[in-house]
């Protein structure tokens, strides 16, 4: 799979409220009441994630998870990335 050309990427970024391109990487942070559930999110993404074979990294700080999403082997953020936010969205 091939990288998407910046145009792309920040055309596809539109339609993902509170995502954004940071570094090369999709991003977005989600804020949950507390630590429990914020962890029984990141649970439900791992599951999406492994099912799709494709990682997000992921930052816990509390109630907060940081989301980071690029395809390392493409060099840049591919329509794998944008579908795996898609999936994570409806999780939220």
């Amino acid at each position: 799979m091939s990288a998407l050309s910046s145009q792309d990427a920040d055309a596809r970024v539109r339609n993902l409220a509170g995502w954004q391109i940071e570094s090369g990487q999709l991003t977005k942070t989600f804020n949950f009441k507390d630590f429990l559930s914020a962890i029984d999110f990141v649970n439900q993404i791992a599951k999406i994630a492994e099912g799709a074979g494709h990682h997000p990294d992921i930052d816990i700080r509390y109630n907060k998870v940081r989301i980071a999403l690029v395809t390392h082997d493409a060099g840049g953020l591919t329509e794998k990335d944008f579908e795996l936010a898609g999936g994570i969205e409806k999780l939220a």
